[in-house]
């Protein structure tokens, strides 16, 4: 059980500072993001793994250091903290926490685009916290959480215009769900970028993974 509460905590406070920092119209928001993700990977490391986010739940179980048993209720407790997070957000604010694509890429050929660069960067983010974080030649770093967290940082500048930066499930469908249930309007259109984008990511790393580093798995 210590477990699934480090993971509602941490994707709990990274979700909301992304709520906090979007929503104020900071101009360092994606600092502030990945500065949070790090600093809740530190945090939560020895207890969890602190993933924080299902497509890399996915990946480490796919990379052998998670337990499938642990795989749902991790994702439970990930969908749970963002959205906990976002509702929170709407209860200070007033506002709604909407993470998607830009206008442009909402439909058609644009939604492809958000869909690929969602993909992309959940592919690095996962393949970051393999390498650095489950691989028997990093062990025992202590880099691990700066090498996520401005992983986050670089993705969210580099293509939040374009998808909404998400690169992971639960920060795309947990405000998506405080927002439907406020507008009683559930509109899954675009949504489901946040679901296959970051998955297909999430098994390319960990298929890379294996091909970088063949001397973790052999026996």
């Amino acid at each position: 059980m210590n477990r699934y509460l480090t993971e509602f905590i941490g994707t709990f406070f990274l979700v909301l500072t992304i709520g906090f920092a979007v929503l104020s119209g900071s101009s360092i928001a994606p600092l502030a993001i990945g500065c949070a993700l790090m600093v809740m990977v530190y945090c939560g490391g020895h207890v969890s793994g602190a993933h924080y986010n299902p497509a890399v739940t996915l990946a480490i179980a796919l990379r052998g250091k998670c337990s499938w048993i642990d795989v749902v209720p991790y994702w439970v407790a990930q969908l749970l903290g963002a959205t906990a997070a976002a509702l929170v957000v709407h209860l200070t604010l007033g506002k709604l926490l909407e993470v998607k694509p830009s206008p442009e890429h909402l439909v058609g050929k644009g939604l492809l685009i958000a869909l690929a660069v969602e993909a992309l960067y959940t592919f690095a983010l996962a393949l970051v916290v393999l390498n650095v974080a489950t691989s028997k030649k990093t062990a025992g770093n202590s880099y691990y959480g700066l090498a996520i967290g401005f992983t986050v940082f670089a993705g969210a500048i580099a293509v939040g215009g374009i998808s909404g930066g998400a690169f992971n499930p639960a920060v795309g469908i947990g405000p998506w769900a405080v927002a439907s249930s406020v507008k009683k309007v559930w509109d899954f259109s675009f949504e489901w970028i946040y679901l296959a984008g970051p998955f297909a990511g999430a098994v390319v790393a960990a298929i890379v993974f294996r091909l970088q580093n063949p001397e973790d798995f052999s026996a």
